[in-house]
Order: structure tokens, then sequence, then C-alpha cells
């Protein structure tokens, strides 16, 4: 029984390396346009590396919209980025855009469209809708499901975030210590994740980064002190580290927005399912963990689960540990 809770163990390890690998790979593709007048957009167009290889993916416009600059080319970041610029008789408003390739890959492409007048709106094609009609102004409803699509999706293949919330769902016990501990962590994200994209506040996301894998390295020695007898302050009160930690993972949820961007005229609707896709991507994870916790009881006895809540909470603590190192290097 020993070896196959270890081979458990191992596989789940390896199944969480390999996102933390593949994650940047998932990263979308980015397409700006920007109006410079009613007919010349500047196009900037950034595409992931697969393997150290540019993805063959490539923006197609209306055949009546044209390239009247040379495009320039430069790499960075594991991301190959192209700008030109083209002149569309009539304006962008009612053409098609076409993502030539992108029904053979695994990523999704995030267009900004920003209009003289700084009027913005982000849409989102993937492999199994290439093509769209852009429009002058997006809708309430497009808003809503882009950005609540991008909040699920930052969650869920935001391991560091994932890691934070697995360590305190090992740390604390019974459903009402758990929906405390969760709450408390969303209202802090929550408020930072508004105050920082709002521009109110801001902090170096090289900081940020750095003392978020501080913070699961803090949860995996209190958990290892538990496990020694050692009442910490976060097994006493895991609402109120939750709720401190959650305000600086808000700074690293907003950095992720910053990226994107929000459309002038819909900000607080963007901002808002935005955050309301990270919850719900938040839910699901927790929910799963859950659920996997429910059914170890079941067919575990207490002496194993604790032996596995020991090794997964070295595994957690190592990986935070050198994710530390990694982003101090950053500053």
């Amino acid at each position: 029984m020993i070896n196959f809770i270890l081979r458990l163990l191992l596989l789940a390890c390896s199944i969480l390396l390999s996102n933390i690998a593949v994650a940047d790979e998932l990263r979308p593709a980015y397409l700006q346009l920007d109006s410079i007048d009613d007919l010349n957009y500047a196009v900037k167009w950034k595409v992931p590396k697969k393997g150290g290889q540019t993805l063959t993916i490539t923006p197609i416009f209306s055949t009546n919209c044209q390239t009247n600059t040379t495009k320039r080319s430069y790499s960075s970041n594991n991301t190959e980025t192209q700008q030109w610029s083209i002149v569309c008789p009539q304006g962008l408003a009612g053409k098609t855009l076409i993502i030539k390739g992108l029904e053979n890959t695994a990523v999704e492409v995030l267009i900004r469209l920003a209009g003289k007048d700084n009027n913005s709106q982000i849409m989102r094609l993937n492999p199994r809708k290439t093509e769209l009609v852009l429009t002058a102004k997006a809708s309430n409803l497009a808003i809503v499901k882009v950005y609540t699509g991008l909040g699920i999706e930052h969650i869920l293949i935001g391991v560091d975030h994932l890691l934070f919330v697995l360590a305190l769902l090992l740390i604390v016990t019974g459903w009402r210590q758990l929906v405390a501990t969760i709450t408390a962590f969303t209202l802090a994200h929550s408020i930072t994740l508004a105050i920082a994209t709002l521009n109110i506040v801001s902090l170096p996301i090289a900081v940020v980064e750095a003392v978020i894998a501080l913070s699961i390295v803090f949860l995996a020695t209190e958990i290892i002190h538990e496990q020694h007898g050692k009442t910490g302050l976060t097994k006493r009160m895991p609402w109120l580290i939750a709720f401190l930690f959650g305000l600086l993972h808000g700074f690293g949820f907003a950095s992720a927005l910053a990226q994107v961007g929000l459309p002038e005229h819909g900000i607080p609707l963007a901002l808002l399912f935005f955050n309301v896709g990270v919850e719900i991507g938040q839910l699901l994870f927790v929910a799963t963990i859950s659920g996997i916790v429910w059914l170890l009881r079941h067919f575990i006895n207490n002496t194993y689960r604790q032996y596995g809540k020991l090794v997964i909470t070295y595994a957690i603590g190592s990986i935070a540990t050198f994710w530390f190192f990694q982003r101090i290097v950053l500053f």
C-alpha cells in the first residue's frame, strides 16, 4: 500500500511540475491594433514560442486592408513580436479578421482594438473559432464572456496561486473554517486587484511574485510545524493569514490583467467579471481537492494520509523555495 501511495504522490508531483513547465507554452498570442487615424492602424503581433520554435499563426485582415510599412521583428521572453501598420478603407469596423493556422495549435489569441477616441475592446479567438467580425464597440455581454474566461484561465494556469490555496486546504479543518479562510482570501485579493488595476496603488511585480513564492514557503513551514505538534498562527487563525497574503496575491492578479488591459467604456464590468472568473476557477480547484480528500479518507487509513500530507508539503515548499530564488534574480 505504501508503494501505491508513493506512486500516486510522485505522479501528482510530475503532473504539477509539467504544468509549471507548460504554463509558458500555453500563453495566448496577442494582437494589438491601435488606430492612427480613420484609415491607418498600427499592428503589434506577439506569438509565443514552443520548444524554441515560433508558432506558425498569422493574422489575415480583409482583402481591402493593405500593409503599408515594413514588418519589424524581435524576440524576447520566449516570444516573437512583429510590428507594422495597415491601411483599411472605411476602417476596421465590420471587417473580418482571420488567424491563419490557429486551428492547428492549442493556444488562444487575444485581440485588443483601440480606437483613436481611446475606446478599446478585447476579443479572443481559439482553435475552434479562428475568425471574427471586428466591431466599433464591444457589447456588455462580450465583455462579460471574455473577462470571465480570462479570470478562470489565469487562476487555473497560475500554479503559484493554486499551491497557496492547496497549502491552506492542508491546514484548515472543518467546513466552517474552510469557508471563512477562502472567503478571507477572496475578499483580500479582490480589494488589491481593484486598487492596483485602477492605478490607486502599485508595487513592483518582481517583488510581488517573489513574496508570493515566500508566502507558500511560509504555509509549508507551518504545516511541518503542525506535524511536529507546534501550533502556529496559521492553524489558529487561517482566515487572517489568508487575508494578509491574499492582499499580495491580488497584485499578482492585477499584473496579469494589466497585460491584457481593460476596455475604457467597460472598466467596472471587465474588472468585476475577471474577478468572478478567478473565483470560479478557485472554487473548481477547491472542489476538486476536497473531493480527492474525501476519497482518501474512505480508502486510506490515517497513518498513510499523514505520511502523504508530509510528502506533499515538502514538495510544495521545495517548489516555492525554487521559485523564490528564481524570482529574486529578476530584482
